[in-house]
Parts: structure tokens; C-alpha cells; sequence
């Protein structure tokens, strides 16, 4: 958007210069060498120029060949005009043409009359005019040039940006699908387990619950099966960098903080509240946050003190990770989209994740994710009837 009101702006402005002063100057000048009167070809030639020099429609070649033939016939008066067309020439690189065009205009104007000759007054002068006006062409078309160059480049990065975030999220989604994969298949396993071997005892219970048992196991093993099939099939198994060190499922976040202190990280951990208030997914998402909070703490601040606050509901799972200014890294090198992907996992629980400067030089991660609703037991009751049939 910037850009095109630039381009608007740059278009506006040569409206004015070329129409309104320079063809105005032009056909003052042309009407002074004539007694005054307007209605001359001169004059007539000097609006052409200028109309020629607007109308970005015409072939390149129009405007400088008018205006070279007018400058060259009618001098001094149509040299602004003729300025111009050499300063186009120069930004679109034809620095020939406009080395023609200055010696056609200088030996036509050999034989024209003193009045309106560009030799008179000074000898050289009109050369030194033709010299800025093809230096500055110059200098403005690879500015030009180089600004759409870096137009360019900044599309093309961001772009590259957008598809490497993408690349984060759909990398984070398919950690999220494998961890739940694996914690929903255990304790779905260990429902149809525990419901077969009650199913082997079904003699000695009551018919509707040998049958409310049968179909509980029944339930649970098309489950795990549904859920490896769709789960399952979200889960990437390419190797990637990541997973040269993968992380542990439903693993305390206690451990993380054992490890980085034993590295020699200092580390402030404070919880309320248990681990096992809030569903699985949220310890996960737990983990991955303190994972990330602490890896980047030991690459842009070495030796800063890092304080970790969880708060595990209800209403919400929390966590904050604040850590001071430091000592950069050796090797602080770093895709920087981490935190695209654990931003996409706490968004999918419904949370919000904020990470940036807190304070005066540190830096503040944080997220809470609100607990889901208890799930109301809508089944039918029990009727002790039942067990009388």
C-alpha cells in the first residue's frame, strides 16, 4: 500500500514539473522569441513535447525524438523539455540514444540563429546541462532498480516466512496427534484390558452387567482401533531435528527443571497445584512450553536466572516463564518458529500464548489454557430391578 501511494505521489508530482512548469516555461520562452505571440509553432511544439513526455502509453522513442527536433530547431527555449526526455533515457539505461540525441541537438543548433542558439551565451554551457541530466537519470534508475529489487525480496521472504510458519504449525499438529496417539491408546488399552478380564468372570455377575461389560470391551477396542487409524495417520514419521531427542509423554516438568539445574542452570520453580487436575493434553503442552522457555534462556541469556511459575487450575492451566538479560550464546542460532508451533498447540486448547520483552531487558513466555467442563454423566441410572431379572 505504501508503495503505490509512492508511485501515486512520484506520478502527480512530474504532472506538475513537466505540464505545469516546464511546458509553461517552454512556451513563455518560445512566445519571447517571437515578439510575444503565443500562436506559433514554436509554442505549438513546445505543449506537443510536453503532452509526449506525460502519456506513458507511447512508444519510448516518441518523447525524446520530438523533443530533440524541437530543441534542435528551436533551441534554448525547449531545453528543459529536451532535459527531461535525456533523464528518462538515462534511468531506462539507453545512454546511447541520449549521447544522439545531445549531438544531433548541438549540431543542429550550430546553424540556428544566435538568439535561440544553446552555443550562445557560454560556449559549453548546454553540454554541462546534458552531463546532470544523464547523471541524475542514471543515479535515479538504479535507485529505482534496486528499490524494486529489495521490493521483491522482502515478498519473496515474506512469503518464505508464511510457508515456514505453516511448516511449523502442521509439524506441531502432528507432535500433538502423535503424544495424544500414545497417551489415549495406553489408557484406552488398559480399559479394554481390565473389562476382559472381568468379561472371564461374567458367570458369577449379574446379566446386565456381564452384558454392560461386554459391550464397554467391545467399545473400548474399536476405539483404540479408530483412533490408531485416524491418530495414527496424522503422525509424521520423517526424521526431522526435533526428534533426535524426543520428548517423553506425560513426563513431570519437575524433571526438566532436575535436568537444566544439573547443566548449571539456575532455575526458580514454584507450583500450585497437582499435575493431575488437568488433563493430559494441558501437561503436555506444560512440558513443551517450560522445554522451550528453558532451551532459549540457555541460548540468549547464559547465566541468567530463570523463574518458572504453574499454576494447574482450575480454571485454567498456567505458566509463566521470565528470565533477565544475559550473555548471548556461542551457537544462539535458531529456526525462530518454535514458538509458531507451540502457539498453534495452546490455541487448539483454547488458550492464548504471549512471548516478548518484559521489563527492562528480560524476556516473558506465558500461556494459560482454560480447563475443559466437566463432563456431565447424562447416562441412565442403575435401576436395582435389574439385578432381581
Amino acid at each position: 500500500m505504501n508503495r503505490n501511494r509512492s508511485l501515486r505521489w512520484a506520478r502527480f508530482g512530474r504532472y506538475g514539473l513537466v505540464l505545469l512548469l516546464l511546458t509553461a516555461v517552454a512556451v513563455q520562452n518560445a512566445a519571447a522569441t517571437t515578439g510575444g505571440r503565443y500562436l506559433t509553432v514554436g509554442t505549438a511544439v513546445a505543449v506537443l513535447c510536453g503532452l509526449a513526455l506525460l502519456v506513458r502509453r507511447l512508444p519510448w522513442y516518441v518523447a525524446p525524438l520530438l523533443t530533440t527536433v524541437g530543441a534542435g530547431l528551436w533551441g534554448w527555449p525547449l531545453l528543459p523539455l529536451f532535459l527531461v526526455a535525456l533523464f528518462d533515457l538515462a534511468a531506462g539505461r539507453r545512454i546511447a540514444v541520449a549521447v544522439g540525441c545531445c549531438a544531433v541537438v548541438l549540431a543542429a543548433n550550430t546553424v540556428a540563429p544566435p538568439m535561440i542558439s544553446l552555443w550562445r551565451p557560454q560556449q559549453y554551457g548546454a553540454s554541462l546541462f546534458f552531463i546532470l541530466a544523464v547523471v541524475a537519470g542514471l543515479w535515479m534508475g538504479n535507485r529505482r532498480r534496486l528499490v524494486e529489487a529489495l521490493n521483491t525480496q522482502v515478498e519473496h521472504l515474506r512469503v518464505e516466512r508464511e510457508l515456514r510458519e505453516e511448516a511449523a504449525r502442521t509439524a506441531e499438529r502432528s507432535r500433538i496427534a502423535a503424544e495424544m496417539h500414545d497417551v489415549l491408546a495406553h489408557r484406552l488399552s488398559l480399559i479394554a484390558l481390565h473389562t476382559g478380564v472381568l468379561s472371564t468372570r461374567a458367570a458369577s455377575l449379574p446379566g446386565p452387567v456381564a452384558e454392560r461389560l461386554t459391550l464397554l470391551r467391545t467399545a473400548s477396542t474399536e476405539a483404540l482401533a479408530d483412533l490408531r487409524d485416524v491418530l495414527g495417520a496424522l503422525h509424521d514419521r520423517r526424521p526431522t531435528v526435533g526428534d533426535a531427542v524426543p520428548a517423553p509423554v506425560l513426563r513431570d516438568v519437575r524433571e526438566l527443571v532436575d535436568q537444566a539445574r544439573e547443566a548449571g542452570q539456575q532455575v526458580d520453580l514454584q507450583a500450585d497445584g497437582q499435575p493431575e487436575q488437568v488433563p493430559a493434553a494441558h501437561r503436555l503442552a506444560l512440558y513443551r512450553l517450560v522445554q522451550e522457555g528453558l532451551t532459549n534462556a540457555r541460548k540468549h541469556a547464559v547465566g541468567a536466572p530463570v523463574r518458572i511459575r504453574l499454576t494447574y487450575g482450575p480454571p485454567a492451566t498456567v505458566v509463566e516463564i521470565v528470565n533477565p538479560p544475559g550473555q548471548a550464546g556461542e551457537h544462539n542460532a535458531s529456526s525462530g518458529f518454535g514458538l509458531v508451533g507451540l502457539g498453534e498447540r495452546v490455541h487448539a486448547l483454547g488458550g492464548h500464548l504471549s512471548a516478548g520483552p518484559h521489563g527492562a531487558g528480560a524476556w516473558r513466555l506465558a500461556a494459560r489454557m482454560p480447563l475443559p467442563a466437566p463432563i456431565e454423566q447424562n447416562g441412565p441410572a442403575h435401576d436395582p430391578r435389574d439385578d432381581r431379572r
